[in-house]
C-alpha cells in the first residue's frame, strides 16, 4: 500500500470505496499535501492549477465534514466562471454518491433564477456558485449561510482579475466568522495574499509547481510575421492532425477572427469567450470534451475550468504577457503520463516575451521550422465523434443509463460506439461514433427512451 493512497488517510470506508470506483486511488501532489490538513480543519492557501486534482482535494475534505442529516447549507464554493462552477458541482455530486440525501446546488448567471430558488427552497448542503449570483441570492435571503462551516475560493487569482473583490467582500461580511476557509489559486500575486490575510486564520501555505519536463511537454517556438499567423496556424494543424487542440488567444476579437478563418478552411472549430451565454458555453465544452469538436479557440478567462484529460496539442496564437500564464496554458497537455506538444507563435514584437518565458521556465528555446507548405492543400479530418442533442434531462428523470439502453437495445448500435453522455436539467448531449450517428439519431427519434418519445437532433 502506497503512502499516497486515499486509503491511508482518515476517510470513511464508503468514501474510499467511491473514490476507487471513480478510479481515484493514488493522490496527486496537491491532494497529498492539502487533504490531511483540510481534514484537520485547518485553513489552507494552495497554489494549484486546473487539472491538478484540487477539486477532489477540497471536495473530499468538505464532504467528510458535512452532516447530511442536517438540511442546511454547510459548505460554499465560489468559482470565477459559470462553466467552472458547473464542473465543480458535477464533481462534488460524484464524490457524494454514497451520501444519501446530500444535495448540491449550483448558483451561476445565465440560468433562470426561478429554478435556483426552487432548488434552494428544497434545501442544499453544498452550494457552488459564481460570486455575483451567490451575492444576489444572499440579498434575496434565498440562501441562508448562518450554519455554513466551510468556505472554498477556487481560482482566487482569476476572481480578483475579473473584478470580484468587492462582491467577495460583501459575501464574507455575512458568513460566520467561525469557519474553515480554503483558498486555491494558480498564482500567488499580492492581491491573493492580501485576501488570505483578511479571510483566513493562520493558513498553511502549499505550493505544487510542475515544470514542462515533469509534464512531458515538448515546446516549439515559431517566429512568424503577424500577417502570416493564421496561415501558419492552419498549416501546423494540418501537419499535426491532432484529435483535439486548444488554441489560446489574448483577446475575444482574435478568437472570433481565428475561428472564422479556420472554419473557412474546413476545420472542426468553435470559439469560447466571455460573450457566449451559458447554453452556448455548455455546447462548446461538451463537444470538445467528447471528441466531436477538434479545435477550441479560447481566451485565458474562458478557458479556466476546461479540463480535458487527453489533450495532445496546445497552440499559443499569441504569447501571454505573464510567463506563469504561459505555463498554465501549456500544462493542459502532457498529462497522466502522456506526452504533449505545445506550439507558440510569436512575431518580432513578441520576441522579448518569448525570452521571458524561457527564462522563467529555465528551459532552452527550441525553434520550430516550416520546411514545406504542402499540407495547406490537404483537407482537415473530421472529429471521430458526433454529438446528438436530446430534449430531455435530469428534471425529466432521465439518466445516462436510459440513453445508453435506448441506443444499444436489440437492433441498436454497439455500446463501444457510444461516448460521453452529458445530462443537464432539461436537455442531454450524447456522443456517438460518426459512422453510426445517423442510425443513433433514428433510434432516438423513432424509438422510446424510458418509455416515451424524445425529440433529438444533431449538434
Amino acid at each position: 500500500m502506497q503512502a499516497s493512497d486515499f486509503s491511508t488517510i482518515e476517510l470513511s470506508a464508503d468514501m474510499v470505496a467511491n473514490l476507487t470506483a471513480l478510479n481515484y486511488t493514488t493522490m496527486t501532489p496537491i491532494q497529498a499535501k492539502s487533504l490531511p490538513l483540510i481534514l484537520q480543519g485547518k485553513d489552507v492557501i494552495a497554489q494549484a492549477k486546473t487539472g491538478s486534482g484540487k477539486t477532489v482535494a477540497f471536495g473530499v475534505g468538505l464532504l467528510s465534514q458535512v452532516k447530511a442529516e442536517r438540511c442546511e447549507t454547510q459548505a460554499l464554493i465560489l468559482c470565477p466562471t459559470r462553466e467552472l462552477a458547473e464542473q465543480v458541482s458535477k464533481e462534488i455530486r460524484k464524490l457524494a454518491r454514497t451520501m444519501p440525501n446530500l444535495r448540491v446546488v449550483c448558483l451561476s448567471g445565465g440560468v433562470p433564477l426561478a429554478s435556483q430558488l426552487a432548488s434552494l427552497a428544497s434545501g442544499a448542503h453544498v452550494v457552488v456558485g459564481t460570486p455575483g449570483r451567490v451575492d444576489d441570492h444572499l440579498r434575496r435571503k434565498s440562501l441562508c449561510v448562518e450554519n455554513m462551516r466551510i468556505l472554498v475560493l477556487d481560482e482566487a487569482d482569476r476572481m480578483l482579475e475579473m473584478g470580484f473583490q468587492d462582491i467577495i467582500a460583501e459575501i464574507l461580511a455575512v458568513l460566520p466568522e467561525k469557519r474553515q476557509t480554503l483558498l486555491f489559486s494558480a498564482t500567488y500575486p499580492d492581491s491573493v495574499l492580501s485576501m488570505s490575510q483578511h479571510m483566513q486564520r493562520n493558513p498553511v501555505q502549499i505550493e505544487v509547481v510542475e515544470t514542462a519536463e515533469e509534464l512531458l511537454i515538448k515546446q516549439l517556438f515559431y517566429s512568424v510575421k503577424t500577417e502570416d499567423k493564421c496561415r501558419i496556424l492552419a498549416l501546423l494543424l494540418l501537419e499535426q492532425k491532432p484529435e483535439a487542440a486548444l488554441v489560446f488567444c489574448n483577446t475575444k476579437q482574435d478568437c472570433k477572427e481565428i475561428c472564422e478563418f479556420l472554419k473557412k478552411k474546413g476545420f472542426s472549430v468553435r470559439e469560447i469567450h466571455g460573450d457566449l451565454d451559458q447554453r452556448e458555453r455548455n455546447e462548446v465544452l461538451v463537444q470538445f470534451s467528447n471528441r466531436s469538436l477538434s479545435i477550441l479557440v479560447a481566451t485565458d478567462v474562458a478557458a479556466r475550468g476546461i479540463d480535458i484529460k487527453d489533450l495532445p496539442l496546445v497552440i499559443n496564437f499569441s504569447l501571454s504577457k505573464d510567463p506563469h500564464v504561459h505555463v498554465h496554458r501549456i500544462g493542459r497537455t502532457g498529462r497522466a503520463g502522456k506526452e504533449g506538444l505545445a506550439i507558440s507563435l510569436y512575431s518580432g514584437q513578441e520576441e522579448f516575451r518569448m525570452k521571458q518565458i524561457c527564462e522563467y521556465q529555465k528551459t532552452k528555446i527550441e525553434r520550430g521550422v516550416i520546411t514545406s507548405e504542402k499540407a495547406l492543400s490537404e483537407r482537415p479530418s473530421y472529429p471521430p465523434m458526433q454529438t446528438l442533442y436530446l430534449q430531455a434531462g435530469r428534471k425529466n428523470k432521465l439518466r445516462a443509463g436510459d440513453v445508453l439502453g435506448a441506443l444499444t437495445a436489440v437492433g441498436g448500435i454497439a455500446a463501444a460506439d457510444v461516448g460521453k453522455i452529458d445530462l443537464f436539467d432539461t436537455y442531454c448531449y450524447v456522443a456517438v461514433k460518426r459512422s453510426v450517428a445517423a442510425k443513433a439519431l433514428d433510434l432516438i427519434l423513432t424509438g422510446k427512451t424510458k418509455g416515451r418519445s424524445i425529440k433529438a437532433r444533431y449538434m
